[in-house]
């Protein structure tokens, strides 16, 4: 391949059926990528060894890998190891995740069956399912939680991701959430900050969030949280070049208090704009939880 040409890139689609693949796909297609559904991952290394010989006409391949090929996933390891070893193509995961209760709902309204419980409920499949791809996941350089995301959303969060494939920087998504609504199950790092001065008990804030200043200025005010920030914010900066340097695209830090409204919105808040100027990552702060049972 000529050195003067940039390494081609290839992104490998996977995750819970019902999760939003086809969304990703269709995504990547917009952006120009060559994309092949349900790929064994056996022929990843002759699939790698034709991109490279196409002399960078193909720069940009999605494959989609599901449990329709699920006979196959022992070899993906192998497989993804002789592409480190034998070509310049630089490859990672994209996982696509949602909750069992969000996966149930939607196969209810498409009434479609679950391709591994076709006689069964719903919930048998996606429980065996969870359980198959529970190493894969672990192998994912991205993944992205769909519970909450309209396909509007998803497909922005695709198309953010992957548009500048040139890009040496690590994307940052701080999560704010409330621990009584459960935890974010795409998040690498989780934080409980249950422990800081609650403004729900102040009457006046009560109502309010910690985008809020007066919310904000509360939650920040005490020792606790000023040392809590400090060496917080020394554990990412060792941790994140560290999550690059192994090729990780995005580091997801959850971010929790009780209702997820106010002490952790402040919290990811100040993380977000004390990392946004850092030159390792792109940041972006979400409030998960922080609008709902406001009145």
């Amino acid at each position: 391949m000529d050195e003067t040409l940039a390494p081609a890139k290839l992104v490998i689609i996977t995750g819970m059926s019902g999760a939003g693949k086809t969304i990703a796909v269709q995504s990547l297609e917009d952006l120009g990528f060559f994309c092949v559904d349900n790929l064994p991952p056996v022929l990843i290394p002759k699939f790698a060894e034709l991109i490279e010989q196409s002399q960078g006409k193909i720069g940009k391949v999605a494959l989609v890998i599901d449990l329709r090929g699920r006979e196959f996933f022992t070899s993906l390891q192998e497989s993804l190891k002789y592409i480190r070893e034998h070509f310049t193509i630089t490859y990672e995961i994209l996982f696509l995740d949602s909750t069992d209760n969000t996966l149930v709902q939607r196969y209810k309204e498409s009434r479609r069956r679950h391709p591994l419980a076709p006689e069964g409920l719903p919930l048998e499949g996606i429980t065996l399912e969870r359980k198959l791809l529970e190493e894969l996941k672990g192998m994912a350089t991205q993944v992205i939680d769909t519970s909450a995301l309209k396909p509007a959303q998803l497909k922005e969060r695709i198309v953010s991701r992957f548009t500048n494939l040139e890009s040496n920087r690590i994307n940052i998504n701080f999560v704010s959430f409330g621990f009584k609504y459960g935890v974010p199950i795409d998040a690498d790092l989780i934080f409980d900050v249950r422990f800081l001065p609650n403004p729900h008990y102040i009457e006046n804030l009560r109502p309010l969030t910690g985008q809020n200043p007066e919310v904000y200025e509360y939650v920040m005010k005490w020792t606790e949280t000023q040392e809590f920030l400090a060496k917080l914010t020394d554990m990412l900066h060792f941790l994140v070049p560290h999550y690059k340097k192994e090729g990780k695209s995005q580091v997801v830090v959850g971010i929790g208090c009780t209702g997820g409204k106010h002490r952790s919105v402040a919290i990811a808040e100040y993380l977000g704009k004390l990392l946004d100027n850092d030159e390792n990552g792109q940041v972006r702060v979400t409030h998960r939880d922080s609008e709902r049972d406001r009145h």
